[in-house]
């Protein structure tokens, strides 16, 4: 059974930092690319960051760029979001997801973590 568990959310003041860890399962994981997305209340989901197969290539959103970094460890079958200088607009359920490599769907998604940044 494929399964992505993130974890590290929790409440934090503007400007500090939190890493998101998702645990992958149930399939290969050095087969895929892998995602952060984010949602907020009333609002779309929304891309974040993502990281292809080999760590040799990430993409960010514009609105994280220079705050986030998105890594992976597959020896782990761990995907990670480090996240600096948050802003309460960074206030979210982060949820990672997967896509098999060659393709631009996202196959699997995990349940998602709570972000909440004060001011």
């Amino acid at each position: 059974q494929v399964q992505l568990v993130e974890s590290g959310g929790g409440l934090v003041q503007a400007g500090g930092s939190l890493r998101l860890s998702c645990a992958a399962s149930g399939y290969t994981f050095s087969s895929y690319d892998m995602g952060w997305f984010r949602q907020a209340p009333g609002k779309e989901r929304e891309f974040v960051a993502a990281i292809d197969w080999r760590s040799v290539t990430t993409y960010y959103a514009n609105s994280v760029k220079g705050r986030f970094t998105i890594s992976r460890d597959n020896a782990k079958n761990t995907l990670y979001l480090q996240m600096n200088g948050l802003r309460p607009e960074d206030t979210a359920v982060y949820y990672c997801a997967a896509s098999f490599y060659g393709t631009q769907e996202y196959d699997y998604w995990g349940q998602g973590t709570q972000v909440t940044v004060s001011s």
